[in-house]
């Protein structure tokens, strides 16, 4: 039987190399921006740049990373001083008159995009508060409390958005909410919480909201967390949007609610975890290629996203990370398989033994699209290095570090 001294001794130096050996170094040679600051993340699989826009949620969640790896392995300035190229390159460029922030700038920061929702906001969040627990930079925590306080007071009450076009879809006719922003809210409480104890029970008042709304989303009955419910918290079978299913942003959030339930001590919030990675495994495990998918339909009805049964990169880093920690709190061997059998086809498949980093995107049959890409907007110094660096602390005994 697996358990996880089998998978220590199998992964963790593979792991280690991964992190320090490729990755790392590939975004340090080939994403900074020495000219303007900050990071570009259109990299081709060798590292080349194909397109010098950048995306502001990389430059945020780029902040964070390399504050993240510099604070658990070890002070590294050189990581510190990415780190704070991306969030000086925010402070500069990426924030609009009204206080939100854009998705997408130039090379220079000449606003090129802005969305609806706060991610990009969030991913500054991590990154100011990550780098003042890396250098007690007092300027780094005030920023992180004035941003969260703004997307909070948005996540109580969205009439607050100064941006003034929420929701995404017309109320009159058909009113989502989506599961992304109390997940993504719920773990930048996490972080905050660590950061700022001054305002610990502020954060913890916000994540038992971001819970709530969680739990909202999870349909028993159906053995499913949807991404999308109506306004009234009810299951939209009619339509595509409300039948969807995303399994790596199910696992992704198993791993945020395993993490607050170790922090609790909360056996029951530890079986919801369980729950939400068990059912989104079920219905996202590929049986015929491997790997994962990346939509399902609640119904099994076709999806209608294109990309549905491609292979992305960060929904298998977020089945290991959650699977690997379960294993961890429950010593459960289920865990240790799943875990074993994603670990064995990301590494086949996603990892670039030639040229570093990992491929973002494979067809279904786990061939990477033509021509391959290392960045993207949506991919850049994030997902990979996080999870990796997670995954080495769980074998370490430290669970908490992220």
């Amino acid at each position: 039987m697996k358990d996880i001294d089998y998978l220590k001794e199998k992964y963790y130096p593979i792991f280690k190399e991964e992190l320090f050996d490729s990755c790392i170094p590939f975004w340090l040679e080939h994403g900074k921006d020495e000219k303007n600051g900050g990071l570009y993340t259109c990299l081709d699989r060798t590292g080349e740049i194909f397109s010098e826009d950048k995306s502001v949620w990389m430059q945020g969640r780029c902040g964070y990373t390399f504050s993240h790896v510099s604070n658990v392995f070890g002070r590294n300035e050189e990581y510190l001083s990415f780190a704070k190229s991306c969030i000086d390159f925010e402070d500069k460029h990426c924030f609009d008159t009204d206080g939100r922030m854009f998705f997408k700038v130039t090379a220079d920061g000449k606003p090129l995009r802005k969305r609806r929702y706060w991610f990009s906001e969030s991913f500054y969040v991590l990154a100011q508060a990550e780098y003042y627990m890396a250098t007690g930079e007092e300027r780094s925590l005030v920023s992180a409390r004035r941003v969260y306080d703004m997307i909070n007071g948005i996540f109580i009450d969205p009439s607050s958005d100064p941006f003034k076009i929420y929701p995404k879809t017309c109320p009159e006719t058909r009113r989502f909410k989506g599961l992304s922003e109390a997940m993504i809210l719920f773990n930048t409480s996490y972080v905050m919480r660590k950061a700022d104890a001054e305002r610990r029970e502020y954060y913890a008042a916000t994540a038992d909201l971001c819970l709530k709304e969680i739990k909202n989303h999870y349909f028993p009955e159906m053995s499913v967390l949807l991404e999308n419910v109506t306004e009234d918290n009810r299951y939209d079978g009619s339509t595509s949007d409300g039948r969807i299913i995303n399994p790596g942003h199910d696992m992704e959030c198993a791993f945020f609610l395993l993490q607050e339930a170790l922090y609790r001590k909360d056996e029951a919030l530890v079986t919801f975890a369980e729950t939400i990675f068990l059912d989104a495994w079920r219905r996202g495990r590929d049986e015929k290629y491997g790997g994962i998918l990346y939509f399902v339909d609640a119904e099994n009805k076709p999806v209608e996203a294109y990309e549905h049964d491609m292979k992305l990169w960060w929904v298998h880093n977020e089945c290991m990370n959650a699977a690997l920690l379960l294993l961890y709190a429950t010593g459960k061997s289920v865990y240790a398989e799943i875990f074993d059998e994603v670990a064995s086809y990301s590494l086949s498949h996603f990892s670039d033994r030639e040229y570093g980093e990992w491929f973002g995107y494979l067809r279904r049959d786990g061939i990477p699209t033509e021509p391959p890409c290392k960045g993207c907007s949506f991919k850049g110094p994030f997902h990979v290095l996080r999870n990796l660096a997670a995954m080495l602390n769980i074998f370490d005994g430290k669970p908490g570090l992220i």
